[in-house]
């Protein structure tokens, strides 16, 4: 029988403005106040009730609406913190998206004293994750297939599990792990809670909500597309303390009204205002701790011009219409897509023309896409100003101050003291003036120091296009099967830097490359694009990988399961022609499928060096976490240092 699924509009719930209306725990809140989220997206307005009533969900929304939190909160929120086996299983598609959401339940679950949570998947030891299982742990977020493996070993149990989320299910459909999913959803206790999330519905993530969910509520949030025309808008990839340089070269260098830089808490809009006033720039923040009456002097101030800077958080500035805001900095990247667009049109108003600059982080790239989407437009990467153009427009303010000074007053005073100095002293009057200006200047140096202007990572570079690890994640589209019958020309071997291996399954296995490239990338540390021709016969399948490979991903790739067999890897030495016969007398119809990577010698180089990077870590990991004798680590510096390791990433 079909699953009833019940749809509920934006119009069917009551307006929540706050988190406070959505009964979630208190320590939930404060966290919440902590890291400046102060307004539910709408997605966490539609969910959290719902699956804090214990109902079923099933979300349609894009990344960058705030579904992390839609699903996490509520679910923290009815945590049994004396139960030490998992009560919440995340599965995710990459490594990247499980770090990323055990992170977000951290921060969620900073003042719940005793709280753990443990990211599973691929590339990482096992043996550091079987013991953080063993110890005990309230969430599990992880990969479908290193999630299968801790099931199949016994060391996951799932028997006392009462949430089960479902995050990018159409992207877990595209890897090629929709199987491993329906196997896992097979294997958990029938009266567990499900929430599904997905970017689009296809046949097949449909046919999962029909057969698994209960009586779902389907909550579908259609992301706002501003009208940006008016609006340039650039991105810098910077982090950490560099924001601030980076910050600073934009204000020098950009010809601007007036500025807001958006930040995402309270507290840093006055420690950046403080940054930037000790910088020379007039800033003032702008926060809702700041009394009315100020707030309201401050954006007096602002639209009469004898204010610049505004430094401030979403919830301070919305609402804000001021004609003469040239420009927008988000300093800190927004939490969800909605809040950019809200942002950005502080700018561009009563037709005139804006500009909009956002800082992004490595890892914050998947908002940066998610972001594009939902404005529509691509945004161009800036270029930060060199030193010399800075120092060309410091030259020409300082020579701007002198001719405005000179038109404008009185100086009959100064010139008779100057006259006199020069009189009493015999200094020439141009090294009096250079001496005025000395003065004038402080303590600050007119010129910046000749250092070479900041320049975009390499990463960013070799994104364009796919951003992040959604380039990576859509790269096993490319192994699908062509509809035009292939030629039979001899097997070439494999390119330089790689060798091939020998898996075994196959087509009887209903194996696809998707499900190969997604196993062997999560286990091996690997981007897609570094996996190399893919063979798929009958019973086995061949692939390329990078030379060198280290003997402990070898070992787990040995274990790892595709379509629920284990791959058993080994090198291969056979004849990939004589084997292509064998199949063909077996079934002519049954072609061997060849995946020919478009990548370059130079990037397999870089991708063996990526697996004896990971071979390292583990090595070095195993040996740091050896307990010292009589004396075991602290539960809570295991769990943090499990959750932080990039493991591959």
């Amino acid at each position: 029988a079909t699953t009833e699924i019940y749809t509920l509009s934006l119009h069917d719930a009551l307006p929540i403005s706050t988190f406070d209306q959505l009964q979630l725990a208190a320590p939930l809140i404060k966290a919440l106040q902590d890291v400046g989220y102060e307004t539910p997206s709408p997605i966490q307005a539609q969910t959290i009730p719902l699956l804090l009533a214990g109902r079923d969900v099933l979300g349609q929304a894009q990344t960058g609406t705030g579904k992390t939190a839609a699903f996490a909160l509520p679910v923290l929120s009815q945590l049994d913190m004396s139960q030490k086996d998992p009560q919440v299983l995340v599965l995710a598609p990459t490594r990247e998206l499980a770090i990323q959401v055990a992170e977000a339940f951290q921060t969620y679950a900073n003042n719940m004293k005793g709280f753990h949570v443990l990211p599973i998947y691929g590339g990482q030891d096992y043996s550091g994750q079987i013991r953080a299982l063993k110890r005990g742990v309230h969430v599990v977020v992880g990969t479908p297939g290193r999630v299968m493996d801790h099931m199949r070993k016994g060391t996951l149990k799932l028997n006392k599990l009462k949430t089960l989320v479902l995050d990018e299910a159409d992207e877990m459909l595209r890897m090629g792990f929709i199987d491993d999913v329906e196997w896992i959803l097979e294997q958990t206790p029938p009266t567990r809670q499900i929430a599904l999330f997905s970017a689009t519905m296809p046949a097949e993530v449909r046919r999962i909500a029909n057969s698994h969910l209960n009586n779902p509520e389907q909550v579908t949030i259609t992301a706002k597309k501003a009208t940006t025309d008016l609006i340039r808008q650039r991105v810098w990839p910077v982090s950490g303390t560099h924001k601030l340089d980076a910050l600073t070269r934009i204000l020098e260098a950009e010809t601007f009204d007036a500025i807001i830089v958006f930040v995402r808490t309270r507290i840093m809009t006055t420690d950046l205002a403080d940054k930037l006033s000790a910088r020379g720039f007039a800033a003032t923040a702008l926060n809702g701790d700041i009394a009315q009456a100020q707030r309201e002097r401050t954006i007096d101030k602002l639209k009469k011009g004898t204010l610049d800077i505004l430094v401030a958080t979403d919830v301070a500035a919305r609402g804000l219409d001021v004609d003469r805001i040239s420009h927008v900095i988000n300093y800190d990247i927004p939490h969800d897509t909605e809040a950019y667009i809200h942002r950005i049109g502080r700018t561009g108003r009563a037709g005139r023309k804006g500009d909009a600059i956002l800082f992004v982080a490595p890892r914050e790239k998947r908002m940066l896409f998610a972001i594009e989407r939902a404005t529509g437009s691509k945004i161009e990467m800036m270029q930060l100003p060199s030193t010399e153009v800075i120092n060309n427009k410091r030259i020409a303010e300082f020579k701007q101050t002198i001719t405005d000074t000179l038109a404008g007053g009185d100086l009959s005073l100064y010139s008779q003291l100057i006259e006199q100095y020069q009189l009493e002293h015999n200094v020439p009057a141009e090294e009096i003036a250079a001496a005025l200006a000395k003065i004038a200047q402080g303590d600050s140096s007119l010129l910046l120091k000749n250092e070479p202007t900041p320049k975009i990572d390499k990463s960013w570079k070799e994104d364009k296009g796919g951003r992040g690890d959604r380039g990576r994640r859509d790269k096993p589209e490319r192994g699908r099967r062509s509809e035009a019958p292939r030629s039979r020309q001899k097997s070439s071997p494999p390119d330089k830097g790689m060798e091939r291996f020998r898996i075994e399954v196959g087509h009887n296995d209903f194996v696809m490359p998707g499900n190969i490239v997604g196993a062997i990338a999560n286990e091996a540390g690997l981007d897609a694009k570094d996996i190399g021709r893919i063979n798929i016969f009958d019973s086995f399948s061949t692939v390329d990988l990078p030379t060198g490979m280290p003997p402990e991903i070898f070992k787990d790739l040995k274990n790892t399961w595709i379509s629920k067999k284990k791959i058993n890897i080994t090198h291969f030495t056979g004849d990939l022609d004589a084997e292509a016969a064998k199949s063909r007398n077996a079934d002519v119809g049954d072609r061997p499928l060849r995946k020919k990577p478009k990548s370059k010698t130079k990037t397999k180089a870089g991708a063996s060096d990526k697996m004896n990077d990971k071979a390292k870590k583990r090595k070095k990991a195993k040996k740091s976490k050896k307990p010292s004798p009589g004396k075991a680590s602290p539960r809570s510096e295991e769990h943090t240092s499990e959750l932080q390791s990039p493991g591959g990433s």
